[in-house]
């Protein structure tokens, strides 16, 4: 592997992880202190991941591992959120299910597609999708119970999910020729 600044930060929000997870689950995310520190890892460890892939592609250092690591590193992030905030009660698990069951489409899909010699680009709807479950996660972690905000978190929580299943529909329509 090499040890480039891109593949760093990828290795950074991957072992940011387990102490995200952590603040935000302590005492069944009770402890207001802890909920800001798991919303400021979460809003270092999502910028990494503009920030990885633009040096990556600025500098030319995109490596293998970091084609690996770097969605990979994105999913546990995202989903490991997510399904915090169902053990919460923020989240029901059924659009927890339906946004796991879309990335683990995808990486399949790109896997047959990759075996063809086909590398399928993110579109404007995954990267719609991704931008609105960071917005919601940030808005789940912070925990609003009335007002406006909380009214923008139900907002967004279906905006996430119907990202979700179109971006899902928009890369097998435009991609289908993977499967013939």
């Amino acid at each position: 592997m090499t040890w480039n600044l891109p593949n760093k930060l990828t290795v950074m929000r991957a072992v940011m992880v387990p102490f995200f997870v952590a603040a935000l689950l302590w005492k069944d995310g009770t402890v207001y202190g802890l909920r800001l520190l798991a919303l400021a890892l979460f809003c270092v460890a999502s910028f990494t991941d503009y920030l990885d892939g633009h040096i990556a592609r600025k500098y030319n250092l995109v490596t293998n591992f970091g084609k690996f690591m770097d969605p990979l590193a994105d999913k546990l992030l995202v989903c490991s959120a997510l399904i915090c905030m169902v053990q919460l009660k923020q989240l029901p698990a059924w659009i927890v299910i339906i946004i796991i069951a879309r990335e683990f489409i995808i990486s399949g899909f790109r896997l047959v597609a990759s075996d063809q010699g086909i590398v399928i680009a993110a579109s404007m709807w995954g990267k719609s999708k991704t931008v609105s479950q960071m917005i919601c996660i940030i808005l789940l972690i912070l925990n609003f119970t009335e007002g406006p905000l909380f009214l923008l978190t139900k907002i967004m929580i279906v905006v996430m999910t119907v990202l979700t299943v179109v971006s899902l529909i928009d890369y097998l329509a435009k991609n289908r020729k993977v499967l013939s």
